[in-house]
C-alpha cells in the first residue's frame, strides 16, 4: 500500500512542539503556541502536510482510497504511547473525530476522520464516539483567511450531539490534517466549556 521509502519519510523523527505539533526546528520554544495558545493540551502527528506524504492524506479524501486510512491509524498508535508517556499524560478516555457538515458529509459519503479514528480506537482499545460532536454549519474553505480570520469564521461551529456532559474527561480529537489548528482550537474550547478535563489531538498530518 505504502513503500518503504514513503513510510520511512512520513516516520521520520522531527522535534516537535508537544502543545500544536508544529516543528520546532532552531526554537526550543515553539513561537506559535506563545502567541496563540491552543485551547488543546497536547498534539500528535506522524509528519508534515508536505510532499510526498501529503498524497496519503489526498488519496484518502478526494480518491476514497479507504484502506489507508487504516494504514495511517496503525503508525499513529505504534507512535502514541511514547508521545503520551513523553507528555507525561495518560491514554484519553475517549476518541472523537472532527465532525464534516452534513452538506459535506452527504457529498463525499464518509468522514475521513471517522475512517483513521474507528480503527485508532481498536488498535489502542480505546473507546470512541462518532457523534459527540457536530458541526452545525458548513465554514466553507479556509484556505484563504489567516488564523485570527479562520478563528472568527469558525466560531460556534460546534457543538455537543447529547445531553451527557464529558465531566473529567480526556477526549482526543482525531482529524486527517491540522493546518492552523482554528478548528481543533474551536471544536477543543466546546468540549473543556461542557466539562472536559483535557483535550489531546491527534492528526494524520501538520501543516508545517
Amino acid at each position: 500500500m505504502v513503500c518503504a521509502a514513503c513510510a520511512a519519510d512520513v516516520l521520520r523523527p522531527v522535534r516537535r512542539c508537544p502543545a500544536c505539533a508544529l516543528a520546532l526546528g532552531r526554537h526550543f520554544h515553539c513561537p506559535a503556541c506563545a502567541a496563540s495558545p491552543p485551547a488543546f493540551d497536547h498534539a500528535h502527528t506522524l509528519g508534515d502536510y508536505a510532499s510526498p506524504q501529503d498524497q496519503l492524506v489526498l488519496a484518502l479524501k478526494f480518491g476514497h482510497a479507504l484502506p489507508l486510512a487504516g494504514w495511517l491509524a496503525a503508525r499513529l498508535a505504534a507512535g502514541l504511547p511514547a508521545a503520551w508517556a513523553q507528555a507525561r499524560q495518560a491514554a484519553p478516555d475517549l476518541l472523537a473525530p472532527i465532525p464534516l457538515s452534513p452538506q459535506r458529509l452527504a457529498a463525499r459519503g464518509f468522514n475521513q476522520a471517522w475512517e483513521i479514528a474507528r480503527p485508532l480506537a481498536r488498535r489502542l482499545g480505546l473507546r470512541a464516539d462518532p457523534v459527540l460532536l457536530q458541526r452545525q454549519r458548513d465554514t466553507g474553505s479556509q484556505r484563504a483567511l489567516d488564523l485570527a480570520a479562520r478563528q472568527v469564521n469558525l466560531r460556534g461551529a460546534f457543538r455537543l450531539t447529547r445531553a451527557a456532559r464529558p465531566d473529567g474527561l480526556h477526549v482526543a480529537l482525531v482529524d486527517d490534517v491540522m493546518t492552523s489548528g482554528a478548528t481543533l482550537h474551536e471544536a477543543a474550547g466546546v468540549l473543556k466549556a461542557h466539562g472536559a478535563a483535557r483535550v489531546s489531538v491527534i492528526v494524520a498530518l501538520r501543516t508545517p
